[in-house]
């Protein structure tokens, strides 16, 4: 059976000094992870390991990105992460670093267990 999206959660983090994108994503990644309980998880009897966690960040230069920082910070799951170009920089006056903003998206996929009583 394919895996179904049970949740999507959305979020966005910044570095407002240092232009450090990985300090973004990773902030953008706690704001989606603390708007979600994945109650569904225990109801269900599923193995909290067994789900696919898929985050996508967007940020203006991806490549800035430690995306095994933004995997490790995620508390279960088979974690994919992938950057694409997005988010937001934002020049400060008089300086010479950005305020970069950074976009997350969390998708918890997984396999329903198979209906009872056929």
């Amino acid at each position: 059976m394919a895996l179904k999206r049970a949740i999507l959660e959305l979020g966005s983090g910044n570095d407002l000094h240092g232009s450090d994108y990985t300090t973004a994503a990773l902030r953008a990644v706690q704001d989606a992870l603390h708007h979600s309980s994945l109650a569904f998880v225990r109801s269900l009897g599923l193995d909290p390991n067994a789900i696919r966690v898929e985050v996508t960040i967007g940020v203006q230069q991806p490549d800035k990105v430690d995306r095994e920082a933004v995997k490790k910070s995620l508390p279960r799951g088979a974690v994919s992460v992938n950057v694409v170009k997005g988010g937001l920089n934002v020049p400060q006056e008089g300086v010479h670093d950005e305020i970069v903003i950074a976009t997350a998206a969390i998708a918890v996929r997984f396999e329903p267990p198979a209906a009872s009583g056929h």
